[in-house]
């Protein structure tokens, strides 16, 4: 098992690496239109009916993000002013956020429903299993608390898959509608939102190995019991 944890954490380096790459080089190819990401998400709300959502430039990169508690379309400086294919392609992917909350997609709402209790989660968790793995000689009982903890952040994490993948689909959809782009420059963005997908697969992945990484723990020493 500390084989596969292994060779997942090295897959996500490189998964992470490359889409980072090929978001880069997306992100210096202009868009013929020379829209901005701010300009795109904003004709991309309007022309699914989208009212109240406000898009804001928020500091960072890679930090792009949909709030659907404040309603905000949160683009980093790069995508709200950048007039390029990946701006293009990471801003209508965050608006695609925004459609599944307008139109009640159930996991977009399952996910945010399970974000505060992974919040409390996840700031307890790694000193619940620390502590179950430094005591499991004495006693399973902190381990397996925090197993049912780490389940919880798995089971996040597998939940998101389909809300990324979902809104990525309909921001396809739209570029391909407005005909913004080529075939070309099509392909680019749909692989610069195929990469960004795959880090979420392999977090999913790794969640799951590390999963069962602890479950190993807990049955070895129970058979020592």
């Amino acid at each position: 098992m500390e084989l596969v944890v292994f060779i997942i954490f090295l897959i996500s380096i490189g998964i992470s690496q490359t889409f980072k790459s090929k978001l880069d080089r997306y992100s210096r190819m202009v868009l013929p239109t020379r829209f901005s990401g701010a300009e795109a998400a904003s004709s991309m709300l309007q022309e699914n009916g989208i009212k109240g959502i406000k898009i804001l430039c928020t500091p960072g990169y890679l930090t792009d993000h949909y709030n659907p508690v404040t309603k905000t379309v949160n683009l980093s400086k790069d995508v709200y002013y950048g007039q390029t294919i990946g701006a293009l392609a990471v801003a209508a992917h965050e608006c695609g956020h925004a459609l599944q909350h307008a139109k009640n997609y159930p996991m977009l709402h399952f996910r945010s429903a399970m974000v505060p209790a992974l919040s409390a989660t996840s700031q307890m968790m790694p000193w619940v299993i620390m502590l179950g793995i430094v005591l499991i000689n004495t006693t399973s009982i902190p381990l397996q608390i925090g197993i049912g903890l780490f389940s919880f952040t798995t089971l996040f994490s597998f939940v998101t898959l389909p809300v990324e993948f979902d809104a990525s689909r309909r921001a396809l959809a739209w570029i391909s509608h407005k005909s913004f782009l080529d075939r070309q420059e099509y392909d680019k963005a749909r692989d610069a939102l195929w990469w960004a997908a795959m880090t979420y697969v392999v977090a999913a992945l790794a969640s799951l190995a590390q999963l069962l990484r602890l479950l190993t723990i807990l049955l070895g020493s129970k058979r020592r019991d």
